[in-house]
């Protein structure tokens, strides 16, 4: 299957550069995954398309202030790290920028020492591995020091830092958020467990592979990085009551999508469990886990476009796609929503 397959035209200045002033006033493009008919909405209309004893399973990963600008110890040129992934104790992967000067011994300083980070080992395409020497919590420097690392197509700076993360984020450890979840405010989500619907949370900290474009020609030569995920006995158990008493699972955001069907396929079920997926969903993989989405509209040639042609199918994809460009729907991080029922 050719990437190039994937693709879509998109003008730039429907890249939603800023968060709107109220999370849930994007608007909702609603896909019939089964017919491809389309409907135009807001997205507090979501409610109407969730039933009472349906689940919608949210990812509450907490995004941590991970980009950090510092200087070269021996020589003052100034570097930019992100921190990606904890490896072990205080060792880090991170992406460097300019990582050609970043060897094995050199010391990245932060904040007039507060943070120092010495490179233990030299990885491809940028990823350098690094242990942080500090005094205190990590995470208290962190926020002092650090901004969140949004993606390289938002140039404007974020004003308030909080709008990058989900209102329910709780566990610290993604790269990147989960955006497909920044829709959602406190309110609707008391609205929507007022009707009957249960709230699910698992998480999926966001890694590497958020900022790698695919490289390759053919879907199937691609290899994603791991990500960490957990579930915890309770939300197993109500999963798999959910779908014996025949009602459906709906998946906020393909972090959520992907943590659902690693588990679901590992256990035929779900289960309280953690671990490391790279699980890759591309047309042809058949759904265990989850029955509907909400999500945001992704890059042309994304694994993010291949994974939701998976579920609704690529002309049908494509062709909302065409059409949210045609409504001028704002696209990506901090645009609008796309509901596949």
């Amino acid at each position: 299957m050719k990437v190039e397959d994937f693709n879509y035209n998109l003008p730039e200045e429907l890249i939603a550069q800023t968060p709107l002033e109220k999370r849930d006033s994007s608007r909702l493009l609603v896909l019939d995954k089964q017919t491809g008919e389309i409907e135009h909405k807001h997205f507090t209309d979501i409610i109407n398309y969730l039933n009472e004893g349906d689940t919608l399973v949210l990812n509450d990963t907490k995004v941590l202030p991970a980009r950090l600008i510092g200087v070269k110890e021996e020589t003052n040129a100034v570097i930019e790290i992100l921190l990606l992934k904890n490896t072990e104790g205080d060792n880090w992967e991170c992406l460097v920028k300019p990582a050609r000067r970043i060897k094995v011994g050199t010391i990245v300083t932060f904040g007039d020492g507060k943070l120092k980070a010495e490179c233990i080992s030299e990885g491809e395409d940028g990823i350098r591995h690094f242990k942080l020497l500090y005094k205190g919590i990590l995470l208290e420097i962190l926020e002092e020091l650090g901004t969140m690392p949004l993606p390289p197509y938002i140039h404007e700076k974020l004003e308030d830092q909080s709008r990058y993360q989900t209102v329910y984020a709780k566990e610290v450890g993604s790269a990147a958020a989960p955006t497909a979840g920044l829709h959602f405010t406190k309110e609707l989500l008391k609205d929507i467990e007022n009707k009957g619907v249960n709230i699910a949370y698992v998480t999926l900290h966001v890694g590497l592979g958020t900022f790698r474009p695919v490289s390759v020609d053919t879907i199937e030569e691609h290899e994603m990085h791991s990500e960490y995920y957990s579930m915890t006995k309770e939300v197993a158990e109500l999963l798999n009551k959910t779908k014996e008493n025949g009602k459906r699972i709906i998946a906020v955001g393909t972090t959520s999508t992907r943590t659902l069907e690693t588990i679901a396929s590992k256990y035929d079920g779900f289960k309280e469990c953690s671990g490391w997926t790279n699980i890759f969903i591309y047309p042809g993989y058949k759904f265990k886990a989850i029955d509907s989405l909400s999500t945001n509209f992704h890059l042309p040639k994304s694994t993010l476009v291949m994974l939701v042609s998976a579920l609704a199918g690529r002309e049908n994809i494509l062709n909302a796609y065409n059409e949210a460009v045609k409504e001028k729907y704002r696209f990506f991080s901090f645009g609008d929503a796309m509901f596949i029922k």
